[in-house]
């Protein structure tokens, strides 16, 4: 029976694969030869910092030896996936990077396989093997893992995912939400804690009640836990083993906690002497686990002293190697800085500007988008759908826009989520990275005003491409009923918008009309990348947003489209307002003899700031109305553009109509106080031409 470093016993017995007696000579001389040069880098790399050569961030691993040679060891080319986090240096190397590709990424030069430059050094990635490129956030890539072990779990895929993590990043929510997620739909998800007792100063004992990490997790179904001790090899090429087979076997998950100790600072923006005593400094490099290893090769008489120095001398000279062609790499290019934002859109070659003259029977904006949405799954076998209410029975989402989904389309591309919206984004950047044909959407939350907890997923999604280096961007359309007129009130009636169209390398759109629903939606299904689809709830069965939707329309991205022709003022609009905006052009058309231009946004980021500057030069006032706050509102962009492109243009101020600044109230009284409406627009049309 395996026991965890308290010495309580397990349930279940790890197979002892790996032992001093039965692994071959040439087996432990590549681990020591891993071991040895990994090192050798990690001690090199504060000097690179001093020499100013780069290396800027450099958190050691020492201490952590033996359990990241087993996870690269036991990693399988072209099965599995590796989530490696910041300090997993030997990991890399164990599972088939050169010391040189981790130099590159440690120096950020132009043909680090990680990035290209553009991420923090130390973090270290090979795309084409699946070992990914991992964020700066601490544990959030556990979603990642998930999102893949679901797609290796429904394409039957041979291997398994493997996400690894400081202890401490555990006390992140995501983390609790991977695990249950993962044990709740039993995928092959290895979760390797490494334990060493800090998270930078923090002491694990105000990090968690429990001693270990793992036992957090005692009461999971479905997860076996695995303790190891993670300075200790054999220990820890047992424990990864098993728990590989495990995962495939059971299919089911696995953590996986290893006992190691920082011999170092956490980084070299740290230092621990501040926080730990001398006693305990040395007595961590005393547990040196390359020390011990070596000291156990020679006392098992498996390598001599001689032979194991003659290991370390090919280390050092592959070391320099690694170094001198590393140091001749290119830097990045500074004009390069725009490459890799975002994937080329979808062309849409049949509606090429997003408009059309078709007639026929008018359809309601929910039904467009459910009509799309079934299109578009018939389309692509290898979309998805997911999302909080999504599939029980009749029901399809809070608003029943993909009813009838998951009886067309199966359980197995039709499903609930728990409620935790960033596990809903998170597995869905993950599930999106196993193969390129696959499309995902999700109901990102209920209603938009839930999404924040999603935050540091999407912003995820956002720059992945860009930081990627363009290996990878998630296929993801995120789909939020936004917006108010429906008496919701707070967390059901705010835009947010203006928050989020701050981002680059995400698009954001927001129809208002059935046909535009239909034509970004499929759009956005059909591009790589991730697109932020907001949908304003009070126009689903809406008759003013009914129109007609010709067979598969395409609406491009960043083309806004004129609703209504004028030539005294333009108003530039989106979403719920603007059809507000249409009924006050009618009523100063029909009362003042004026004649205002609508032009329809559709699309936020990216923006059609020539169709704008068009329509500004043609009646020389402009007006922008949105429903969301004017303090803080996408307006304020829009005007500044207005502004600084074409203030020769105008002749009068732009001005903004939108919300108060203050929440959206619950009492319908309230509510019209504070969102636009047609009388508001009426009253701003009217002072601006009165300039």
């Amino acid at each position: 029976m395996t026991k965890n470093p308290k010495g309580q016993t397990m349930l279940q017995k790890v197979e002892q694969k790996y032992s001093w007696k039965n692994t071959d000579k040439e087996t432990f001389k590549q681990w020591y030869s891993l071991m040895s040069l990994g090192r050798m880098v990690d001690n090199r790399a504060p000097n690179y910092l001093k020499q100013a050569i780069g290396w800027s961030y450099h958190a050691p691993y020492a201490g952590h030896d033996a359990i990241q040679l087993a996870i690269g060891q036991v990693f399988t080319l072209n099965e599995d996936h590796l989530f490696p986090y910041y300090r997993d240096m030997l990991t890399c190397l164990s599972a088939g990077l050169t010391a040189e590709e981790l130099i590159l990424n440690g120096i950020s030069k132009a043909t680090d396989n990680a990035s290209g430059g553009r991420h923090m050094s130390n973090h270290f990635a090979k795309p084409e093997w699946n070992i990914h490129n991992v964020s700066s956030c601490t544990g959030n890539h556990t979603l990642h893992a998930v999102g893949v072990g679901r797609a290796i779990k429904r394409y039957k895929g041979k291997g398994v995912s493997i996400s690894s993590q400081g202890e401490s990043s555990v006390s992140e929510g995501y983390c609790y939400e991977a695990i249950n997620g993962a044990s709740n739909e039993k995928l092959p998800v290895i979760f390797v804690f490494q334990d060493n007792g800090y998270g930078i100063s923090v002491p694990k004992c105000d990090q968690t009640a429990n001693e270990f990490v793992a036992d957090n997790f005692s009461g999971f179904k479905n997860l076996r836990i695995i303790h190891c001790d993670g300075k200790d090899v054999i220990d820890s090429m047992n424990a990864m083993a098993e728990a590989r087979k495990h995962a495939i076997e059971a299919e089911e998950p696995v953590i996986v906690h290893a006992e190691c100790v920082r011999m170092g600072s956490h980084s070299n923006s740290d230092k621990h002497e501040l926080y730990r005593s001398p006693e305990e400094i040395d007595a961590a490099v005393a547990q040196d686990p390359l020390k011990k290893f070596r000291e156990e090769l020679i006392k098992n008489k498996i390598f001599t002293e001689k032979e194991l120095d003659q290991i370390d001398e090919e280390s050092k000279k592959t070391l320099l190697e690694a170094h001198s062609a590393a140091m001749k790499a290119p830097n990045p290019d500074p004009a390069s800085i725009f490459d890799f934002v975002l994937p080329e859109p979808h062309q849409c070659t049949k509606f090429p500007d997003g408009t059309h003259n078709e007639s026929g029977e008018p359809m309601k904006f929910i039904d467009a988008l459910n009509g799309t949405l079934k299109e578009e799954f018939r389309h692509n076998p290898d979309t998805y759908i997911w999302g909080q209410d999504m599939a029980n029975k009749d029901k399809g989402g809070i608003f029943n826009v993909s009813k009838g989904m998951q009886a067309e389309f199966g359980k197995e591309r039709v499903f609930n989520a728990p409620i935790a919206e960033d596990f809903i984004v998170g597995t869905a950047n993950g599930f999106s990275r196993y193969d390129k044909k696959i499309r995902v959407v999700v109901e990102g939350a209920e209603f938009a005003d839930y999404f924040w907890p999603a935050m540091e997923q999407f912003v995820e999604c956002t720059h992945d491409y860009w930081r990627s280096n363009g290996a990878f961007s998630p296929n993801v359309t995120i789909r939020l009923a936004s917006g108010g007129y429906i008496g919701g009130g707070l967390y059901h009636s705010q835009n947010i918008e203006g928050a989020l169209c701050t981002f680059p390398g995400i698009r954001v759109v927001s129809p208002a009309f059935a046909d535009d629903a239909a034509g970004l939606l499929r759009t956005a299904m059909r591009s790589e990348g991730p697109t932020l689809y907001l949908e304003p709830k009070a126009l689903y069965n809406a008759k003013q947003a009914m129109t007609v939707v010709p067979e598969g329309f395409e609406v491009p991205f960043g083309k806004c489209r004129v609703r209504r022709e004028g030539s005294d003022l333009t108003i530039i609009t989106y979403g719920n307002t603007v059809h507000h905006c249409l009924e006050a052009a009618d009523q100063v058309a029909s009362e003042d003899g004026v004649q205002v231009e609508v032009v329809d946004l559709r699309s936020l980021s990216p923006l059609d700031e020539e169709g704008i500057l068009a329509s500004v030069a043609k009646t020389n006032r402009c007006l922008v109305v949105h429903e969301d706050k004017v303090f803080g509102g996408f307006g304020g962009e829009v005007a500044s553009i207005i502004t600084e492109k074409g203030f020769e243009l105008l002749d009068a101020p732009v001005k903004r109509i939108g919300s108060t600044f203050t929440p959206v109230g619950f009492n319908r009284i309230l509510e019209r106080e504070i969102l636009p409406n047609t009388q508001k627009v009426v009253t701003a049309i009217r002072e601006l031409l009165a300039y």
